[in-house]
């Protein structure tokens, strides 16, 4: 392996140490201005307000050399993307300077059809250097329903237009007849029209900069940095896997409903550390699905890094570097890598998104262990997506499509030493944003009712998981709209906790029916909670309602995971619990039932919250007292269990075995039921929840998502 250095190429030949970070900088300024053009010109709110898109720097061959802070899933896969063009397209039609190629094809490259990417060769002298490229969700794509999330589909062809690499730009000139083909193929032509010129252009500023660059400072030299950073992060990353435990850790995750029945799946990953390698292993996963939920193997190395990334290298710059150090493996026609022509429209929010899910929960068990890592670890955020499209006639006769990005507010995940963000946004998105309610309502006939946190929908810990929030909209100005409304967790708590933290809130889907008017609908339902207790009018759905018709005075609402906690809550500070009653994200009932925590007109009771937890820890153990005392808490959260001379132990010296066997062996366990965690909680029919504790003194140490009379993970298991 090459370990050059920062100012020195690969080839040992001296860069100015100045020369190597100015050009470095402006390989980074150049991806950021391609962003800002594409933001400036596209007209799509999903671009503008949601940032869902990406871009990037790109070697010849198609390793990443730079990647914006956008949506991490699309700069994983938009590599994959070239390497597809290379492949099938060198030749006939061959790829010349000038020339641009749209893609769209999760079996060639992308996540799922509504991810277009446009990629662009750039050439010096005759010689392809570079590549840079952009990616967004786009509205419509074709298909079977607006919005190309085909719910119903049983194969690839029904669901939206495949692009598998089109050369659209030829030569500089826009070829007509691709662009006027596309075109016909999307219910909202000038919305998409415009996000594809807004890419075309972003990737010109991208190429002249570039060009520019090369100018000034030479290709050779340019060259020479970008594959010096690309050696720099793979050599930080090796180093840094060093430091972890050699072993396996584990994570499992389920998705509900496949877009044609409430089927259950599983994602799992066995996270295999070795030296400084890290194998992602997904053999235990379900096989495909007959419905859209399926990932491609694309679909999965975007998602997989995108759980990794923040985690292991939230220091290191994110190119091809990082990425090298990792294998993925996973067998052909699985739920995470499925064949042709499954159904994969529903990918980033569905296997996709859980597969993050899996991701985050084993790497952060990974460094949990090393104490310059451990703060980098967290329980998972907001572990589903919700999607929900608005389509019909807008004010004014002409055609009107919506995705509303709302969803993306869930609660964050906790960490060891601080609690997560409510209403977070999502760890695929480092920069998240959500549209803005009054520019949402003048984009469409449409209005919100409210739009807020939603109490008592964190997972509980000693750092507690974010609130997330709900939302209710109905038609304004039009009789009906024609809607769809897919995801899932709303019978998976997929916010995993971390450490004896709790699973956050699970997603809740409904419709209200009612002829009432507008006014007396704001009036009505200012929260989610009025929604809740609505009684016989309030219709709650399962995780893919799909199509609905939402007509004038009825009312859709929905709201998002929680996220995940982090350590046991009845350790959680007091104070802490009482200010967030105070603040209204956690009911005063709450506080006592799951945190233990007794309030007195807003005070901490301590006398009687000493006797809650201890009654709290007597309950996990059967009924019977405690044998031991752990340390007081009232602090960040600790790892527990941790490893100690190679055995598994409690905080109050408790031993659970070797750390080369399963520590919930010598755990003390019990099924709990959903709703004991919390009212927004809900299981599959097929899943139960256990509970493993400390037998000596009821300290919680991990609560676990199974199917019934499945065997329990072995979370964390080091080599002998």
């Amino acid at each position: 392996m090459n370990t050059a250095r920062p100012g020195q190429s690969r080839n040992n030949a001296s860069i100015d140490p100045i020369t190597f970070e100015v050009i470095r900088h402006k390989l980074e300024a150049i991806t950021e201005e391609q962003a800002i053009t594409l933001k400036n010109v596209s007209g799509s709110p999903v671009v503008t307000e949601a940032t869902d898109f990406n871009v990037g720097i790109y070697l010849a061959d198609g390793d990443i050399v730079n990647m914006g802070p956008q949506v991490i899933f699309h700069a994983g896969t938009m590599s994959t993307v070239i390497y597809s063009i290379i492949e099938h397209f060198s030749v006939n039609p061959g790829i010349n300077e000038g020339d641009m190629f749209i893609l769209n094809d999760p079996y060639r490259g992308a996540i799922h059809q509504p991810d277009i990417s446009i990629v662009m060769p750039i050439f010096h002298h005759g010689r392809r250097i570079a590549w840079t490229g952009s990616c967004a969700h786009e509205l419509d794509t074709g298909g079977m329903t607006f919005g190309s999330w085909a719910f119903g589909a049983t194969d690839v062809q029904q669901e939206a237009m495949l692009l598998p690499g089109v050369k659209i730009v030829e030569k500089g000139v826009l070829r007509e007849d691709i662009w006027q083909m596309i075109m016909g193929m999307t219910r909202l032509p000038h919305v998409v029209g415009l996000d594809f010129k807004a890419m075309i252009a972003a990737n010109n500023v991208a190429a002249r900069r570039f060009h520019q660059l090369m100018d000034r400072y030479g290709a050779e030299t340019v060259d020479e940095v970008m594959r010096t950073e690309i050696d720099t992060s793979e050599r930080r990353l090796r180093e840094r896997l060093k430091l972890i435990p050699d072993g396996t850790y584990r994570a499992r995750d389920f998705l509900d409903h496949d877009g044609h029945a409430n089927r259950l799946y599983q994602i799992e990953v066995a996270a295999i550390k070795r030296g400084d390698t890290l194998t992602l292993d997904m053999s235990e996963s379900s096989p495909q699905a007959p419905g859209f939920i399926n990932c491609t193997r694309s679909g999965l190395r975007g998602a997989l890094f995108t759980g990794l990334l923040p985690i292991l290298a939230s220091d290191i710059r994110w190119n091809e570097g990082v990425l090298k150090p990792v294998t993925i493996k996973v067998p052909e026609a699985n739920i995470c890598n499925a064949s042709w022509p499954a159904p994969v429209s529903g990918a980033t929010v569905s296997t996709a998104w859980v597969a993050q899910n899996v991701a985050v929960a084993a790497i952060s068990r990974m460094v949990a262990s090393v104490p310059s890592l451990v703060q980098e670890g967290q329980a998972v955020t907001k572990g589903q997506f919700s999607v929900m499209t608005m389509a019909g006639r807008d004010r004014d006769g002409g055609p009107f499509g919506m995705l509303l990005m709302d969803a993306m507010a869930g609660g964050g995940g906790a960490y060891v030493d601080h609690d997560g963000l409510d209403g977070s946004g999502d760890h695929s998105i480092p920069r998240p944003r959500i549209g803005n309610v009054e520019a949402n309502e003048a984009s469409g006939p449409f209005l919100y009712l409210f739009r807020s946190f939603v109490p008592d929908t964190e997972g509980a810990g000693t750092m507690r998981g974010g609130v997330t929030t709900g939302l209710a909209v109905t038609p304004h100005d039009a009789d009906e709209l024609h809607t769809m409304l897919v995801g899932h967790g709303v019978q998976v708590p997929n916010s995993a906790g971390q450490f004896g933290g709790m699973p956050g809130a699970c997603a809740f889907h409904m419709l209200r029916k009612s002829n009432a008017d507008i006014a007396e609908l704001i009036d009505t339902h200012t929260h989610m909670h009025d929604l809740f207790d609505a009684g016989g009018s309030v219709q709650r759905f399962d995780s893919k309602p799909g199509h609905l018709q939402l007509h004038h005075g009825e009312v859709l609402a929905y709201s998002f995971q929680g996220g995940g906690g982090y350590g046991d809550p009845i350790r959680r500070d007091p104070a802490r619990v009482a200010r967030d009653v105070a603040n209204g994200l956690v009911t005063a009932e709450r506080a006592s039932a799951i945190y233990g925590v007794v309030l007195r007109d807003g005070v901490v009771d301590a006398v009687a919250t000493t006797a809650r937890r201890r009654a709290i820890r007597a309950e996990r153990l059967g009924g019977q007292a405690p044998r031991a005392e752990p340390p007081a808490g009232a602090g960040p959260a600790t790892v527990c269990p941790r490893i100690a001379d190679g055995r598994f132990r409690c905080l109050c010296g408790a031993d659970f075995g070797p750390a080369s066997a399963d520590w919930k062996a010598g755990a003390q366990r019990r099924v709990m039921p959903a709703q004991s965690y919390g009212p927004y909680l809900t299981l599959h029919a097929e899943l139960e929840m256990r509970e493993f504790s400390c037998g000596e003194c009821g300290t919680l140490l991990e609560v676990e998502v199974v199917r019934r009379g499945q065997k329990s993970l072995a979370s964390i298991v080091l080599d002998a």
